[in-house]
């Protein structure tokens, strides 16, 4: 199967392991990126897109083929990372997890991680589309016609769209440096 283009219907049950091994085989790669541009974390990264493989499977009958099995694979993995952070919000992890990556210093991990989480924050309150659109083209890197096709819309209307999106996260932040 070289062109993905629907999951398996339930009827097909001896042809879902091959098709779910082939759509790990062929995407996993590109969900693991997606999933590490936003959160910046290996291991947090791997378990995400893990879950993400795990909800594909148990919802694979949901897929309408609306979209491309990509931009449903990233559409899911963002929802389980944003559901990882809402999580995340009322623990404290220990100062060991923040400076495991000797990587980078405590001190640039930390402004990282807080602008990503600031970037995220301005982003989680976009009306939709907005919110939708620009996440799609920015951690999904999507093309503007996928993303168009996603919402049953044109190419056109997807850039313009993120233009709006990108104009209002570009307000909020102005308008807080004023503060």
């Amino acid at each position: 199967m070289s062109n993905i283009q629907e999951l398996p219907k339930r009827k097909e049950v001896k042809s879902v392991n091959k098709e779910i091994d082939e759509i790990y085989r062929l995407y996993a790669g590109d969900v693991y990126r997606f999933i590490f541009r936003m959160s910046r974390n290996e291991a947090l990264s791997r378990d995400i897109l893990q879950d993400t493989m795990l909800r594909a499977v148990t919802d694979y009958d949901k897929f309408k083929g609306k979209c491309s099995v990509k931009t449903w694979l990233c559409t899911i993995a963002r929802n389980e990372y944003y559901n990882y952070l809402k999580r995340s919000e009322t623990k404290n992890s220990p100062l060991d997890e923040a400076v495991s990556d000797h990587k980078v210093s405590f001190e640039e991990k930390l402004m990282d991680s807080a602008q990503a989480v600031y970037i995220h924050k301005i982003i989680h309150h976009l009306d939709e589309p907005y919110k939708e659109v620009f996440s799609l083209r920015i951690f999904a890197e999507l093309k503007f016609a996928d993303i168009g096709a996603v919402f049953g819309k044109t190419e056109n209307w997807a850039r313009v769209t993120f233009f709006r999106a990108k104009e209002r996260i570009i307000d909020i932040i102005k308008k807080e440096e004023e503060k």
